[in-house]
């Protein structure tokens, strides 16, 4: 057994570990401490001493730009959806949603169908108009013509509409989804890109509180609306759902979507 000792630095092992391990300390410390305060403009960020106190998980009121909040970039939805939301609608609100829908004629047909290139909203979930309504009043989506209709309104204007429009009968022959009829991304999805069937939250295998009911929408306004979400100018979908989804589907992909639910041939 060799008698020479371990841990001194007159074994070169031992010291090339030594120094090794305070050279990647120091590099780590250089990252973590001074570039990444630089590169971060977040407030636990900010300076040095911040960056150490947040790395080392203390309570962001204790140190320097704590109380600070960080906003978002752009404008998101402030509406709680929930399957709750505008589930019992009352005849009384859907007569007052009756009236106020006469200055909506114009856009959304007589009966909530759309002859232009504007969404249809008969049948539509009360929670889903609801919602776009609060949300243009908000700024979270915008349209030139959308957003001035509905500054005016008041929670319960919004309410009574949506209600009308939801008692509306939907479009006929709704489609279901199947494999002979839906394409693809509709059907299945696209799971290696992280796209879940469109027809698990817009219907056809299941449907999300919040999530519109798509069959029948011209294709035209659909395939804008992805086209939005894609390119990051419609912020209002919830936690970023739907931007996920629109920036990494195909154009292909849009096109075929919305072609089916605008039942433009078999869409395949």
């Amino acid at each position: 057994m060799s008698d020479e000792r371990l841990f001194t630095f007159r074994n070169r092992w031992f010291t090339v570990s030594v120094l090794g391990t305070i050279a990647i300390a120091a590099v780590a410390a250089l990252i973590g401490f001074v570039w990444l305060p630089t590169a971060q403009r977040d407030a636990p960020f900010t300076g040095i001493w911040n960056a150490i106190c947040s790395a080392a998980g203390v309570p962001r009121e204790w140190y320097a730009g704590g109380g600070t909040t960080v906003e978002p970039k752009v404008k998101l939805t402030s509406v709680e959806m929930t399957p709750q939301l505008l589930s019992n609608v009352s005849a009384n609100s859907i007569g007052r949603g009756a009236t106020l829908a006469l200055r909506c004629t114009m856009c959304h047909g007589e009966r909530g169908m759309s002859d232009a290139n504007s969404p249809n909203l008969a049948g539509q979930y009360a929670s889903v108009i609801y919602k776009q309504l609060i949300d243009f009043q908000k700024g979270a989506r915008t349209n030139a013509v959308m957003s001035p209709m509905a500054m005016n309104l008041s929670d319960q204007d919004m309410r009574d509409l949506a209600a009308y429009y939801s008692s509306l009968p939907r479009p006929p022959a709704q489609r279901k989804v199947s494999e002979a009829l839906a394409p693809p991304i509709v059907a299945h999805g696209a799971p290696m890109r992280n796209i879940a069937p469109c027809a698990a939250c817009h219907g056809g295998i299941d449907n999300k509180a919040g999530s519109p009911w798509l069959d029948g929408l011209p294709a035209a306004y659909t395939k804008a609306q992805l086209i939005a979400f894609a390119n990051g100018t419609r912020t209002n979908d919830i936690d970023g759902v739907m931007r996920n989804v629109a920036r990494n589907m195909t154009p292909e992909e849009i096109d075929a979507a919305a072609a089916y639910y605008a039942r433009e041939g078999n869409a395949k």
